[in-house]
């Protein structure tokens, strides 16, 4: 007979209340950040189950550490939208500005 797995959900909400006192120990709004990091990890519960790691809390680590790569490289794109427009401007200024 072999052991019986728990759904990465399940083990994810485990983990979660594993940090009960540890959360509130934090600040309000630190709370709600840590909240949100959990949050971010049950987007990838599917890839969770899959990859059925011996130890979870690695895997939700990653899930999360993912999900913050993600918006980097969202912000990084929309900075450099807002350094190109703003050259643009710049060099369009110039331009009608007549030479003393």
């Amino acid at each position: 007979m072999g052991r019986t797995v728990l759904p990465f959900s399940k083990v994810l909400e485990e983990e979660f209340q594993e940090w009960r006192k540890f959360r509130r120990g934090l600040r309000k709004e630190d709370q709600l950040f840590l909240d949100r990091l959990f949050e971010r990890a049950r987007l990838h519960v599917q890839a969770g189950v899959y990859a059925s790691r011996p130890w979870p809390f690695e895997t939700i680590l990653i899930s999360i550490l993912l999900e913050h790569e993600k918006a980097l490289v969202e912000l990084k794109e929309k900075l450099r939208t807002l350094e190109k427009e703003s050259e643009s401007k710049e060099s369009n200024l110039r331009s009608t500005i007549p030479e003393p």
